[in-house]
């Protein structure tokens, strides 16, 4: 029976992101994936990763995220764009919001710029000018394709780190023993370590199940659209608008948040948990979205596995109120998180067994920084 100090079990970023950390320290790591690659929400999102939405230790962890990107990006290809990060305040509102949370940001040495209407159309001519009134940028920020940085990532530390990666390893079984723990698949291998961490996702019915029963997780189904390339449209970097600004964690904790209202037009989109955002792809398509839609963990199902078009058309209609150019829809997805009622889910089954998962959806923006200090706290690295 193979042996390793670390198992990881589940390589989506913060599954991923463990390996890497634990393997950089000199683990031995084996990672284990139940898909034949990741196909959760690690590649079904934007590929934002944008510490400017987030609060508290999300926020600082965010912050060495951008720096844990920038340096794998000097290693190997991760498809890591600087273009930046723009807030879009469409009203009054949340043009107060995005001066307040710029001045907090300068308080905190974190570069951010307040971009008039005429800069914000001069920087991205694609936006309607009776949409956007200003702007709040973030230039060190950055994004990644969501569909291939994974694949890089792991890729990168079999190589160099000698990380062994097995994917379609459904684990069934978790035990510890007398010398760490044990972890058997569906196909009856086992495999021996000291440590095993499992970042599920999701998924919370495959290992201890009555663990995660009580966790208070709750699922997030998101709508998202890829829409078709347009001539001459180069829209760069991180868009996120005015119903971001409504909805993201940083703004919260502005002063003026607590009496800023829901105007009308946006009760609809509100209800949907819809705020929309723009990252074009390298290939000049847009990934635009989302919506929200909860339920208890232990019945995702009752979310549906389709996507709604009605929905989808709120998305469309809010998102030509603020571009000019065509959205002409190649296709549509849901993608799922877990998430809790407080910041994370992160629960010792004993001394050898951790489960981390519910990082909601701050995953790419925090995730790296994240499983940098969960490493560190729990094996007691200097990763």
């Amino acid at each position: 029976m193979a042996s390793y100090d670390l198992i990881v079990i589940g390589a989506g970023a913060l599954g991923t992101f463990h390996a890497y950390h634990a393997a950089k320290a000199g683990q031995r790591v084996l990672l284990l994936e139940k898909d034949q690659y990741p196909v959760g929400a690690t590649v079904r999102n934007f590929g934002q990763v944008v510490p400017s939405g987030l609060a508290g230790r999300w926020f600082d962890y965010g912050r060495r995220s951008l720096e844990i990107y920038r340096e794998l990006q000097q290693q190997t290809d991760l498809t890591v764009r600087a273009n930046g990060t723009v807030y879009l305040a469409s009203d009054n509102d949340e043009w107060t919001l995005a001066n307040e949370l710029h001045d907090r940001y300068q308080r905190l040495g974190y570069i951010s710029e307040l971009l008039s209407k005429a800069q914000c159309l001069e920087k991205y001519p694609s936006l309607r000018t009776d949409y956007v009134i200003g702007g709040l940028f973030f230039p060190d920020e950055l994004s990644v394709e969501p569909e291939q940085m994974i694949h890089r990532l792991i890729a990168f530390i079999q190589k160099k780190y000698g990380v062994d990666y097995r994917p379609g390893s459904a684990v069934i079984d978790c035990q510890s023993n007398y010398s760490g723990a044990i972890v058997s698949l569906a196909n009856r291998q086992r495999f021996q370590a000291g440590r095993v961490i499992i970042c599920s996702g999701h998924e919370v019915r495959l290992l201890f199940p009555e663990v995660l029963a009580d966790a208070e997780l709750v699922v997030s189904k998101l709508q998202m659209l890829l829409v078709e390339s347009v001539a001459g449209i180069n829209l760069p970097g991180n868009i996120l608008t005015g119903l971001t600004i409504r909805r993201y964690e940083a703004f919260e904790e502005c002063p003026s948040f607590v009496r800023v209202s829901t105007p009308e037009h946006l009760a609809e989109l509100k209800r949907w948990g819809i705020h929309i955002l723009f990252k074009q792809a390298t290939d000049g398509s847009f990934i635009v979205g989302d919506s929200h839609e909860y339920a208890d963990a232990t019945k995702a199902e009752d979310l549906g596995y389709h996507t709604q078009d009605y929905i989808n058309r709120l998305m469309l209609t809010e998102a030509e109120r603020i571009v000019k150019f065509p959205l002409n829809v190649r296709k549509a997805w849901a993608g799922f998180y877990s998430q809790t009622k407080s910041e994370i889910f992160e629960y010792d089954v004993d001394e050898n067994i951790r489960i981390v998962t519910g990082i909601g959806g701050k995953g790419m923006s925090s995730g790296a920084g994240y499983a940098e200090d969960s490493i560190r706290q729990w094996l007691g690295t200097t990763a």
